[in-house]
């Protein structure tokens, strides 16, 4: 603390401007580190006293950090990272070895841009040892969401600015100079100086000590644990915060804006019981002494997992009784969930490198069902991990531009890309296959023992596999699950039944079609004709074979005669029956013999393989037939996303079908929905309540008129009162699609009462379900007016990607949209808006061509995938134009 006070004694009296730019300095110091996907480790830091100093009016800072580094090898260089934004003060740059108080000075100063490294040459030879590296810097508080930014907010009626810092994967770096690796986690002295007095200011630990000077203030953190520079954390601004203590007296808080507060309310709850149950489930406390929860205006992410002071999107942390739906209620609790999880898998336990990127979110990802099901056994939470998670991971996995759990990041610029379905779908799905293997307490104790084991450090998958080989005693456990981290995709499993001998091959999954020869090691389950009969094995070769006749032999009663692999949807793999097991899982399914999450499973396999067109789409629409009766949330929620899908690729298809299709559709839906009715009803379940707004929303999309004009007569009462019980929450979004249906570019009344709407509420939450369904419009010239309202300075940056939700109709004015809009949405919002969220009828050559010279390293992977999901669907298309019998099974399915 005395060394901290000091240096921001000198850091005030800095005014003469002595500082030089780097632009002057010899780039020599450069040569021998340019290109490298990683930092030298000749010199390692072991803590940071930092000081910053925020001008939130004029958005920048400056600061000094001395960096206490052990110098481990003969050198005269240290290198380190600086972003190009950052501004390096080359005076003031120098080295102390506190043992002879020798000071090294003035040494050459070079910056690499593109691998944003600093390289600092002295002109000697430094000793080996600890020393000091002193290093003044300035920097502008930008309005990426990113690095050390800007967030704004109203209050009293004026705009206000607010400082956050975003520093993961590798923006710490914009902020100050550091080791910025996972690898290199070292402690931290924060100090912010000179804040307004009225503000709030945040770091990962409780304040040290705090000094007043007329309307200003400067503040002292503790010094934290050890800990990597992505995980450092300030917030600034005018908050409100309620808290509470858990048992231990871990104090928490959630800061939200001024007026805000009683939102906060269920987000605390979720945390001080979540923060218990991971200190029982993992035998090891919460490692700090506070946990601050903030909800920022604008926010990139969902959330941020800072040690100790998370960040959130206001959606993602705060719940309005009146106005948030039961969906928004459910998405708190996971993020949450996520967040506090990686206060040990992330932050306690630190991935070495970004490879192992999935080690941090993967965990994050599962665990928050785990303390789900805790908190709110009613949810039924794990009935959704594979319709959120697993099918998810299956979707993004099966095309061939996809990626390794485990992969190879060679540059800073590819980090952004592994933030994706892979790290967190896939990477959760194959931890909860690998617990169905071990078993539960088996699982549970080898976790408990990693974190132990590698607290404060940090780790790789091999060494959560050895952990799991000595817990569980299972010799070949890195040798099973490398086969699912090390290679890209995953297998389907295609099952005959032969003289009551189940035949077994596994291939790989593409939606392309073509299975190459990669091979699994598989856990495998499956049961036939009751859930008493469950068999697990291990599948080691390409092709097996399994005599069931014994289970078999007693099996009298049709329906149930079905046999089920992958029980409960616990492995991350498709299965493809012959058509006589199909036959009998849908006779199953009918009569309610499967499942929830069998019948939801065996409904996402069957569109899978349709879509890679293994599967008629006629077969399909006739099994789909099966779920006619279906009540229960997640497998609706995925006959929903089916039917959105084949309602498009039929669009484009067959149009002269498409009201055949929706009839059939709406047919499907219409029992769902006249057992949830409009209105909540008393004691009905978290789950019925999600499935009301799902279901009318669908059915608007589709143009069922009394769905339509039923949502129009309760948007209209609502306009007229806010509270009206006619617009509940949970079907304000079906409300809002069902308005946008009947808008037109002569009669805009619709669209100018939902904006007036989004204009007068400021709850985040009720203006991003309004942003998702103004482009819902059938009406091309209003949907390109709604793309371009989701651009306007009325919207938040982060909430731009909601105003994507295009309608079929207007796909080809949105790619026309994105087209000429590119330049601003690449520099303003990024480039990782998704082009297959809305691009119709296009070929991927065209994408090719437009993005030829418009590709940046962020966004290589996702344009590739984009492509080849085009290049599928082109092909889909072509195989639904030579299905012959469509046309006769669609007319039939939609009189039924």
């Amino acid at each position: 603390m005395n060394l901290l006070k000091k240096c921001c004694s000198c850091f005030r009296k800095k005014t003469d401007g002595t500082s030089t730019s780097t632009s002057h300095q010899l780039s020599d110091p450069t040569t021998d580190f340019k290109g490298q996907p990683r930092l030298p480790t000749f010199a390692v830091p072991i803590r940071y006293d930092i000081q910053l100093k925020p001008d939130l009016a004029a958005c920048k800072f400056e600061g000094i950090v001395s960096i206490f580094v052990n110098i481990v090898a003969d050198t005269r260089f240290i290198v380190l990272n600086a972003a190009a934004q950052l501004h390096i003060n080359s005076d003031s740059v120098y080295f102390s070895d506190p043992n002879s108080n020798k000071v090294f000075e003035k040494p050459k100063v070079g910056k690499v841009e593109a691998d944003e490294i600093l390289v600092l040459e002295f002109s000697e030879t430094l000793p080996k040892g600890m020393g000091v590296l002193t290093i003044g810097f300035e920097g502008v508080l930008n309005d990426k969401m990113k690095g050390f930014y800007i967030s704004t907010y109203d209050h009293n009626g004026q705009k206000k600015n607010m400082a956050v810092t975003q520093f993961e994967p590798a923006y710490a770096r914009q902020c100050f100079p550091c080791w910025d690796e996972p690898s290199f986690k070292a402690k931290f002295n924060i100090a912010l100086l000179d804040v307004p007095s009225e503000l709030v200011t945040l770091s990962n630990m409780p304040v040290g000590e705090e000094e007043l000077n007329g309307n200003l203030k400067t503040v002292y953190y503790q010094e934290s644990p050890v800990m990597s520079t992505y995980l450092v954390a300030v917030v600034i601004g005018l908050f409100d915060y309620i808290e509470d203590h858990t048992p231990d007296g871990i104090k928490v808080r959630v800061y939200s804006q001024v007026g805000k507060a009683n939102q906060g309310k269920f987000a605390l709850h979720v945390a001080l019981q979540t923060l218990g149950f991971y200190k029982d489930y993992f035998q090891m406390p919460y490692s700090l002494p506070k946990l601050d929860m903030v909800a920022i205006p604008d926010f990139a992410f969902g959330a941020m997992e800072n040690y100790g002071l998370v960040t959130y999107r206001e959606t993602d942390l705060l719940f309005d009784d009146h106005h948030s739906a039961a969906a928004n209620k459910q998405r708190v609790a996971t993020v949450v969930a996520h967040e506090l999880a990686h206060q040990w898998f992330g932050n306690l336990v630190t991935m070495e490198w970004w490879t192992d990127l999935w080690l941090n979110e993967g965990f994050a990802t599962w665990m928050s069902y785990m303390a789900k099901d805790k908190l709110f056994p009613e949810w039924k939470i794990w009935t959704q991990f594979f319709d959120h998670e697993s099918s998810e991971g299956l979707r993004l996995d099966g095309l061939a531009k996809s990626h390794p759990i485990e992969v190879e990041v060679n540059h800073a610029s590819e980090i952004d890309e592994i933030f994706d379905t892979i790290s967190y779908k896939k990477g959760a799905s194959i931890i909860q296959m690998l617990k169905g293997y071990v078993g539960g307490p088996h699982f549970q104790n080898s976790l408990a023992t990693y974190i132990k084991r590698h607290a404060w450090s940090n780790a790789r998958t091999n060494d959560l596999w050895a952990v799991l080989k000595e817990e569980c005693n299972e010799p070949t456990i890195d040798k099973i699950m490398n086969s699912w981290t090390k290679q890209e995709g995953y297998p389907v499993l295609s099952v005959k039944m032969k003289n009551q001998t189940l035949e077994i091959k596994q291939s790989r999954f593409l939606y392309a079609g073509s299975h190459d020869r990669c091979q699994w090691i598989i856990p495998i389950t499956y049961c036939c004709g009751d859930y008493d009969s469950l068999i697990s094995l291990l599948m080691e070769k390409k092709s097996e074979t399994y005599d069931i006749k014994d289970l078999l032999s007693n099996i009298t009663d049709p329906a149930r005669s079905w046999i089920k692999l992958n029980v409960e949807q616990i492995g991350f793999f498709r299965v493809k029956y012959d058509d006589g097991l199909a036959a009998k899982l849908r006779y199953a399914i009918e009569h309610k013999c499967l499942s929830v999450t069998d019948r939801l499973g065996i409904l996402d396999d069957s569109f899978a393989l349709c879509m890679a067109r293994e599967m008629s789409l006629t077969s399909l629409l006739t099994f789909m037939a099966a779920y006619r009766e279906e009540l229960e949330h997640t497998v609706l929620s995925n006959l929903i996303k089916i039917i959105g899908k084949i309602e498009r690729i039929v669009a484009d298809a067959r149009p002269e079908l498409m009201n055949y299709i929706k009839q059939f559709f709406i047919g499907l839906l219409l029992p769902a929905a006249a057992n949830f009715g409009w209105d909540p009803k008393q004691g009905e379940s978290h789950l019925d309540a999600m499935s009301r707004g799902d279901i009318f929303t669908a059915l608007a999309v589709l143009g069922h008129e009394e769905t339509i004009n039923e949502a129009n007569s309760r948007f209209n009462a609502f306009l007229n009162d806010r509270n009206t019980p006619l617009l509940h929450p949970d079907i304000r979004k079906a409300a809002y699609v069902a308005v946008m249906q009947k808008v037109t570019s002569s009669n805009k009344a619709g669209l100018e009462s939902l904006l007036k709407v989004y204009r007068e509420t400021d709850l985040s939450q009720e203006k991003t379900r309004i942003l998702g369904s103004l482009a819902s419009c059938p009406d091309e010239s209003v949907v390109y007016e709604a793309l371009n309202f989701a651009l306007s300075s009325e919207v938040r940056k982060q909430d731009a990607v909601f105003g994507l939700a295009v309608s079929k109709e207007g796909r080809e004015v949105a790619w026309k949209w994105l087209k000429n809009n590119w330049d601003k949405i690449r520099t303003t919002y990024g480039s990782g808006l998704l082009l297959t969220r809305f691009v119709g009828p296009i070929v991927s050559s065209e994408i090719g061509k437009f993005f030829g010279n418009r590709t940046q390293a962020s966004m290589v992977r996702t344009l590739k995938q984009s492509m080849e999901q085009i290049y599928i669907n082109s092909k889909w298309v072509q195989t639904i134009r030579n299905d012959k019998d469509l046309a006769e099974a669609v007319k039939k399915l939609a009189n039924k």
